[in-house]
Parts: C-alpha cells; sequence; structure tokens
C-alpha cells in the first residue's frame, strides 16, 4: 500500500529544513514540500535539492507573486488597513495567499494532511490554519513546534547539525526573518530588548537607512485607478508585480518604509520586530492623499473604521470570512472615484505629499478661496451655527435654572 502524503509549507528556513527528516521520523508519511514563491528572491534558489536530500519525495515552486499582490495586497492597501498604527501586514496577507496553494496541491495530490513551521508562539499558525479549516476543514493538519522536543533556535541548530542539514542561519546571526515582495521583517536576537536600538545598517536588506540616503530629494508621482496604483511617473505596468518592484526600488534608495514596533499578537502576548516596507509606505501614503482629495467626509471618516476592523481580520488570519469580504465590498465602492495622481516628495526617511489632482476632485477651489467668490454665500453661516449649537444652548438655559444641580 501507498504511503499517505502531507504536503509541507516548505521555505528551505531553519524551521522547515529540519521539519522533512523530522516528518520521516515521527510519521510513516510521504513528504511533499511547497515553497509558495511571494517574492522571497533568492532564498527559492536551490531549494528542490535540499529539500529532495532531506527527504522530501518533490518540490512544488509556485510562483504567487502576482496573485499575491492583486488579490491580496491590492484590496488591503485600498481598505488603508495598518495594524496598530504602524504595520502594513506584509508577513499577515501572505499566510492565506500560501496557504491557499497548499490546499490546491494537497487536494491535487490526494494528501491527507498539511504541515506548517509556525511556532506556537506566533500569529502564522492561526493563518494558515484558519485558511485551511475554511478552504479544506477536512485535511489534518501537523504543528511540529507544539508537538517536538526542541525548545529553541539553537536547538534546532543542533539538530540540523547532527543530521548534515545545512541551515541558511548560526547562533551568532540568528534573525527570524521573513521576506516577500511586500516586506521584510527582522524579529529575536537583540530585537528582543525593545531599548535596544536597531543596528540598521547591519539590519537593513531591502533598503538604505535614512542617514545614508541622498541628500537631496526625490519626486515621485504615483497613479492610481479605482484605489489601484497603475504608473510610477508615467510609466504604465501591466504587472502589478513590476509596479511594485518599482516603488520599493525609490523608497528603499531614499530611506523610506522603516517601522520599529511592539505589536499586540494574537497569541496574546507583546513582540519586537522591525519591518522593511519600502514600495507599501510609498504606496499607502500616496494612496491616502488621493481619498482625501476624493472622498466626501462621511465615508472618509467611516472607512477609517473599517480600516481598523480590516486590519484586524487580516493579522488575525480571518481573510477567508464572510465579514472581510463584506468590508472589501463596501471598500471596493468608496474606490470608485479614488482615480488621479498624487506627488510625493522622498527625502531621508520621510514620504510627504508634494501634490495631488484628479477628475474626481471634491475639492473647489471657487468655493475655498480665501477670496472674493460668488459661489459661497458667508451670511448663511449664521442660521447654520445657530442650529448647529442649538442644543448646548439649551442645556445652557436649563443648567442657569437648575443651579443647584451640582
Amino acid at each position: 500500500m501507498s504511503k499517505e502524503k502531507v504536503v509541507l509549507a516548505y521555505s528551505g528556513g531553519l524551521d522547515t529544513s529540519i521539519i522533512i527528516p523530522w516528518l520521516k521520523e515521527n510519521y510513516d508519511y510521504e513528504v511533499i514540500a511547497v515553497c509558495g514563491d511571494v517574492g522571497q528572491g533568492k532564498e527559492t534558489e536551490g531549494l528542490e535539492e535540499k529539500a529532495l536530500k532531506t527527504g522530501a519525495s518533490k518540490l512544488y515552486i509556485e510562483n504567487l507573486q502576482e496573485e499575491y499582490v492583486r488579490d491580496f495586497i491590492w484590496p488591503t492597501l485600498k481598505a488603508g488597513a495598518v495594524y496598530e498604527g504602524k504595520y502594513l501586514l506584509g508577513t499577515s496577507h501572505a499566510r492565506p495567499c500560501i496557504a491557499k496553494r497548499l490546499v490546491e496541491i494537497a487536494e491535487a495530490e490526494g494528501a491527507t494532511a498539511i504541515c506548517h513551521g509556525c511556532t506556537g508562539k506566533g500569529n502564522d499558525q492561526v493563518r494558515f490554519e484558519l485558511t485551511i479549516k475554511a478552504l479544506a476543514p477536512h485535511l489534518k493538519i501537523i504543528a511540529p513546534w507544539r508537538i517536538w522536543d526542541i525548545k529553541s533556535r539553537e536547538e534546532e541548530i543542533d539538530y540540523a547539525a547532527a543530521r548534515g542539514i545545512p541551515v541558511p542561519v548560526t547562533k551568532e546571526d540568528n534573525y527570524s526573518m521573513d521576506r516577500n515582495i511586500w516586506h521584510l521583517s527582522h524579529e529575536g536576537m537583540d530585537l528582543e530588548d525593545p531599548w535596544n536600538e536597531p543596528q540598521y545598517e547591519k539590519l537593513l536588506k531591502l533598503m538604505v537607512s535614512p542617514e545614508s540616503a541622498p541628500d537631496k530629494p526625490t519626486y515621485v508621482e504615483i497613479e492610481f485607478k479605482q484605489g489601484v496604483p497603475v504608473a510610477i511617473d508615467g510609466v504604465y505596468y501591466e504587472s502589478p508585480v513590476e509596479l511594485l518592484k518599482k516603488a520599493n526600488e525609490l523608497a528603499g534608495a531614499n530611506g523610506v518604509g522603516i517601522d520599529d514596533i511592539v505589536e499586540n499578537r494574537l497569541v496574546g502576548m507583546k513582540s519586537r520586530g522591525v519591518y522593511e516596507t519600502p514600495g507599501g509606505t510609498l504606496l499607502y501614503a500616496a494612496h491616502k492623499e488621493l481619498e482625501y482629495l476624493c472622498l466626501d467626509k462621511q465615508t472618509l471618516h467611516y472607512k477609517a473604521d473599517v480600516a481598523n476592523k480590516f486590519a484586524d481580520l487580516v493579522y488575525d488570519g480571518l481573510w477567508y470570512t464572510p465579514l472581510r469580504e463584506a468590508l472589501s465590498a463596501f471598500v471596493d465602492e468608496t474606490q470608485k472615484t479614488v482615480t488621479g495622481t498624487v506627488r510625493m516628495k522622498l527625502y531621508k526617511g520621510n514620504c510627504m505629499p508634494a501634490g495631488a489632482k484628479s477628475p474626481y476632485s471634491l475639492y473647489d477651489e471657487d468655493i475655498a478661496t480665501f477670496s472674493e467668490d460668488e459661489v459661497y454665500n458667508q451670511k448663511d453661516a449664521a442660521g447654520f451655527i445657530n442650529l448647529f449649537g442649538l442644543p448646548l444652548k439649551v442645556r445652557a438655559m436649563m443648567l442657569k435654572k437648575n443651579k443647584n444641580l451640582d
């Protein structure tokens, strides 16, 4: 009889490098490794040889970059979703994208289980598993970090060394990193003490530090169509991946996109991380400026509440839920007029607005002007203020009649 199959979310990093032999030693499964390429770059090189040598029967390397940007990043950008005011959700929305493909391959291969290398302390275990439950509730889930006797990354390195498995870290350089086309996160080592200033010159890989950025500002024009970026500096991109790469290049060269965060994990603890999100920071800032121009007050203010809820859902792994889908429908409706061009000024880590225009702009210079106009009758303001302030006036009259109220 053939063995049952397990699909492993495989990156070739420290965790998943040792999970293949661990699965072989502890389960009688055929291990099928799957690497979801969401823009890790050179990290995918040599993975097939490594996966097969450590015991996998095959390796899928799936290019998910277009799908990731189009179906996960852009909807989150349009929502303006930022977790706890800082985090642009780079790892959060990559996980459901990857997990969706894990499910598709598991079903195609006839696998009975999916395995991931997420720790029992982190958020990613929730993001992977909720996606699997939403799309394929019949599949078993194996999470080694919640089962095995290994207690630390140092012990993982020892486990790998004992089996002759090469890993991309050492005990001296042991940051936990997650990279995709949207961002790069850094956790662990000296960053675990929030009093320690990050060693940016050593840490940064997608960008330069603000101190090392050019002394001259860079101006960038971003064009949006219904909330989605479509052009940079007049160049239109058919591929959202190529547009994002260009945004990363421009922002990264100017030190734009560093966030040092102590965040509240879903599992109840606080964690400290440094995130590089150069292009994302630029696109979020430009998109927000265009919304200031194109959305009415009621919609803009209510959308801020939606953005916070949307961010919580994405962070908590609840992408494939009715509420997230409903919020996206609301967001899409608000974006119908978010079309236009925004000019941004990038300078030594700063990303500042330098102009915006749109055919759907609600800003009317003839009405807003301080010069003489024939549109706005300033005498009308008196009646408006009388009505708007009537509740205050009535309450004041009541208090005057009831001086002993206190």
